[in-house]
């Protein structure tokens, strides 16, 4: 039960309580006590100095003073509460307000050391013999010359201040426990609120690991572990989709090797197997396994090119380079299939643009990967148009087709990796990510504007060269 964030609780919270609540406890119950003696203390110096006021103008061998210290403890008021003793210069007990003679056997410690030291006043807190805890104290009374005349003892009993002190102390020590009761139950309940949902969360997000995709995390609280639920579900979500996209995506990739290899091995079997072949045969098939050879040189390509996006070592040659040549060669390529395939590609060439700084066979992919694309979704008779326009610090290449266009729901996702919105065509849902992977890199930018029936436009923008 203890570990984990309970633990650091317990340690770093619940023990702060504790230390601090205990300290204040004693602080208080330290000064209650302080408070009570230190008010009888003020009671006996009181009661002690208005009886020496009384005494000290007499001699001790004088009748009047222990007449007059008989009379005062006669008619002392706060008898009740204390005693009060009046003795003369040889020690001996004139008179106390309890009116019987004092035990010969009890100690005096006040008025031992008052007389010992020659102290004109000492306080005692002690136990008598009978173990009643009190406190005492011997006042000297002196006459003119400095000669002791007698003294004056007051005691006052402990014990029902010393009971008040621990009715006190109770109560300190049961609002102490009061207070960490709280903190315990209170601490305990939100640290139990926070420790469920995260035991929960670390067990959705094992299953998660497993490749358990469709668990979800009840939310119960709209917090921030409410908001971490959200994410986990959302991120369960999106790997759901990804991995689905991954699978079509292997699904893809495996057939678009699967069909140029098939085309291959049948016709090098067919030259193989069937003899002599006439000319025209042998080359139809030298064409096909040409062609199928550079479309799977082409995928394996394309493939790689994935990988050093993703783990970062596509390294570009940089160089100043005539964007217009570049995209010539490209489109001679394209020219044959586009006729082969009855679609009419227009050019609409200018008669300079400014050099751009990149990479010559990356900027031709990605010429290809566009244009192809374009070609690929277009219906015959339709037409891909290709627009080289000068944007001040940008040359832009706009790709333009008459195809079926990409649905808006579609389109925000369209350069995501694995992500093909159209499943009926040929592609491995990559091309597209690796161009736009190759533009970015190239500082520029790949845009993308479609329409359901009307077709797509697609600019890609190159920063001119320095």
């Amino acid at each position: 039960m203890f570990k984990g964030i309970t633990k650091r609780w317990v340690l770093n919270t619940l023990l702060v309580v504790v230390v601090v609540v205990l300290f204040v406890v004693f602080c208080l119950s330290y000064a209650v006590r302080i408070y009570y003696y230190h008010s009888v203390s003020q009671t006996l110096s009181s009661a002690s100095a208005e009886f020496q006021s009384v005494l000290e103008n007499y001699t001790s061998d004088s009748p009047a003073f222990a007449s007059t210290a008989r009379g005062y403890v006669e008619n002392f008021e706060g008898k009740e509460k204390m005693e009060i003793t009046a003795i003369d210069a040889f020690g001996n007990v004139i008179i106390t307000s309890t009116g019987f003679t004092p035990d010969s056997t009890e100690q005096m410690p006040d008025y031992l050391k008052a007389t010992g030291e020659n102290l004109s006043y000492y306080e005692w807190t002690g136990k008598l013999s009978s173990n009643e805890n009190v406190k005492a104290v011997t006042r000297l009374i002196k006459n003119s010359e400095g000669d002791t005349i007698g003294a004056v003892r007051c005691i006052i009993s402990l014990t029902d201040i010393d009971r008040t002190i621990g009715t006190a102390i109770a109560l300190f020590c049961g609002f102490g426990l009061l207070i960490i009761s709280l903190v315990v139950f209170s601490g305990l309940y939100f640290v139990r609120s926070i420790v469920t949902p995260v035991r929960e969360l670390s067990e959705t997000a094992k299953k998660i690991a497993q490749g358990d995709f469709n668990t979800k995390i009840e939310k119960t609280h709209d917090d921030e572990i409410g908001d971490l639920c959200d994410s986990i579900n959302n991120m369960a979500t999106e790997l759901g989709a990804s991995e689905r996209l991954k699978n079509d995506f292997i699904s893809s990739v495996s057939h678009e090797l699967r069909t140029p290899l098939t085309a291959i091995k049948g016709w090098a079997e067919t030259m193989q197997y069937c003899g002599t072949v006439d000319k025209e045969t042998f080359d139809k098939g030298m064409d096909i396994i040409v062609k199928e050879s550079s479309r799977l040189t082409s995928i394996v390509e394309e493939l790689l090119d994935f990988s050093r996006l993703q783990s970062g070592r596509m390294i570009l040659m940089q160089e100043k380079l005539d964007i217009l040549a570049e995209l010539d060669e490209v489109l001679y390529m394209m020219k044959e299939r586009a006729i082969s395939e009855e679609k009419h590609l227009l050019y609409d060439k200018p008669e300079a643009m400014p050099p751009v700084e990149g990479d010559k066979n990356k900027l031709r992919q990605v010429f290809i990967n566009i244009i192809d694309n374009a070609l690929k979704y277009t219906q015959s008779e339709g037409v891909v148009g290709i627009q080289v326009l000068d944007k001040n610090d940008f040359v832009s290449v706009v790709v333009t087709d008459t195809g079926c266009g990409i649905a808006p729901d579609d389109l925000p996702r369209i350069k995501d990796k694995f992500y093909k919105a159209n499943q009926n065509v040929r592609g491995s849902g990559i091309g597209l990510a690796i161009a736009d992977e190759i533009i970015a890199l190239h500082g520029g930018s790949l845009d993308i504007e479609s329409g359901i029936g009307v077709g797509t436009t697609v600019t890609i923008s190159i920063p001119v060269a320095k």
